[in-house]
């Protein structure tokens, strides 16, 4: 069996909805005992802190970009009332972008996301 890493990407689907998706990422470079992806392209990184209680409005992601979670929960809701939280450590690719020439609805379109427990949320983005 052939090493990989799960992609857990929120993307926006064909009706303009948010929705999560995964996919298989083969770590096929490296050594066996230290195996790895072919290398992707960044153009930069920010680091956030959210304050106890924070939570967002609906919105789309502006630039796709990876989120890791360093410190702290972060729940992420869609527009069918789901909900996925994620822990230190876990992390996503966020890439629901607005659909060109669609104005923003925040009855249909994007993500709400929200710190969650009784710490700081710390998240790293790297943009992709």
């Amino acid at each position: 069996m052939s090493a990989s890493f799960t992609k857990v990407s929120l993307i926006t689907g064909p009706d303009g909805r948010a929705r999560w998706r995964e996919e298989v990422i083969a770590l096929t470079e490296g050594k066996p005992q230290a195996r790895l992806s072919a290398l992707m392209r960044s153009s930069g990184y920010q680091l956030r802190e959210s304050p106890v209680g924070f939570r967002s409005e609906f919105h789309c992601t502006e630039h796709p970009q990876w989120v890791f979670i360093l410190r702290g929960g972060m729940e992420i809701g869609l527009q069918d009332g789901s909900t996925r939280v994620f822990a230190p450590g876990e992390h996503f690719y966020s890439a629901d972008l607005l659909p060109a020439g669609v104005a923003f609805d925040p009855m249909v379109h994007g993500h709400c996301s929200r710190q969650v427990g009784d710490e700081p949320l710390v998240t790293l983005f790297v943009r992709g």
